[in-house]
């Protein structure tokens, strides 16, 4: 696909070699390195080209990367690669694939010695468990079913994703070759799995969305949609210690500013208490700025 391909498989051997023999030689000149690397999804984006039929990889101005690398000081700057994509998973879905983003970031010199902190936000629009259901689908199929809800009987119904597949070692072990590969050629980064906001508060058996600001649609049976969101943020964090790199707690960061809470910092649909254009379901400027401050206080001071 491109020049340093080579790299990725050059990392997976060294890093087998090393395990057997204890040792391993650097399998190619390394590229310097960028200060400020992001991986991730539409949280991370915060944007979407609904004009485009083909899935672009479009960012909001306010995004929490873009913000983060405004506190940084890389805005604007070759140091700051955003390669995160709305619809991305970790594997091969809709949009684009973490390894896929990966290499993108890596033919724009992104992991070397240099490279200081890379964040990887994703795993909510993967398929987990018995079930091919996306979270996506299931807002139709069950989140906006007020005939049936969006109770535990909806993962049987394949109608949301099956939470019960979603765990540390699941996600751990999909993530894997990408953080070795990081890991190998950007050795001083830190690599973090940031965690998502808070959407609605774990073990809610309720979701709404407020819609101008004034009529909020509920669901009152959402409790499959809650344990979903409760075991991915488990997964992450299982997920981060497994393998050895750190996790950033979003979710606690932004509780008690959730969707239909007084002080929402999610988008619902042109809610003038968040971002009235902003993308609904997702953090809106105020939120990502939240997030952008809490990262830089944990790792902008090296």
């Amino acid at each position: 696909m491109f020049g340093s391909s080579g790299r990725w498989m050059c990392a997976l051997v060294v890093a087998v070699a090393s395990s057997v023999t204890g040792s391993g030689a650097a399998a190619a000149e390394p590229a310097p390195g960028k200060a400020l690397v992001v991986l991730g999804d539409s949280f991370s984006a915060n944007a979407w080209d609904f004009l485009s039929e083909e899935v672009q990889c479009v960012h909001r101005p306010t995004s929490w990367p873009n913000q983060l690398s405004r506190l940084l000081r890389v805005a604007g700057t070759p140091e700051f690669v955003d390669a995160s994509c709305p619809g991305a998973s970790i594997g091969v879905g809709r949009g684009y694939s973490l390894g896929g983003e990966a290499k993108v970031a890596d033919q724009a010199g992104a992991f070397g010695p240099r490279t200081e902190l890379v964040t990887i936000q994703i795993g909510m629009n993967d398929i987990w468990g018995a079930n091919e259901t996306t979270l996506w689908k299931s807002l139709q199929l069950c989140v906006f079913d007020m005939l049936r809800g969006c109770d535990i009987d909806a993962v049987e119904q394949a109608r949301i994703p099956d939470y019960r597949g979603v765990t540390g070692a699941a996600y751990a072990e999909r993530v894997r070759n990408v953080v070795t590969y990081i890991k190998y050629y950007a050795p001083q980064a830190r690599i973090v799995l940031v965690g998502y906001s808070e959407l609605i508060p774990p073990g809610s058996d309720t979701v709404c969305l407020n819609v101008f600001g004034v009529a909020p649609f509920v669901q009152p049976r959402a409790r499959a949609l809650a344990e979903y969101f409760d075991a991915l943020d488990r997964a992450q964090r299982d997920a981060a210690g497994i393998l050895g790199i750190d996790f950033f707690d979003s979710r606690a960061l932004t509780a008690g500013h959730g969707l239909c809470s007084a002080e929402p910092w999610m988008n619902g649909l042109a809610d003038p208490r968040a971002d009235l254009d902003g993308l609904p379901f997702h953090p809106s400027a105020e939120g990502d700025a939240v997030m952008a401050r809490g990262l830089y206080d944990r790792y902008g001071h090296r």
